[in-house]
């Protein structure tokens, strides 16, 4: 469901207004603004670019704090039944 390439992918997006995503049970990156579409109703945006970035503290983090976010996040979302 969420995994590290996920993430990775989500600090790599060139816009800080990319989301991450949980759309029926798969975890996917994509623009804030096509959250308004058909194809995205009902997803769960999980977190923002800018708040991964604030969160590791550097747009560029080793891979072990990458790591550490994606076991994060998986948890959460483990938690919530997702």
């Amino acid at each position: 469901m969420i995994d590290e390439a996920v993430v990775q992918e989500l600090l790599d997006a060139s816009e800080d207004d990319a989301v991450l995503v949980l759309l029926e049970g798969r975890a996917q990156v994509v623009d804030r603004t096509a959250l308004d579409s058909d194809a995205f109703r009902g997803a769960a945006v999980l977190l923002s670019r800018a708040e991964l970035v604030d969160r590791l503290g550097t747009p560029s983090p080793a891979r072990e704090d990458v790591a550490r976010v994606t076991a994060s996040l998986r948890d959460a979302v483990g938690k919530l039944g997702a």
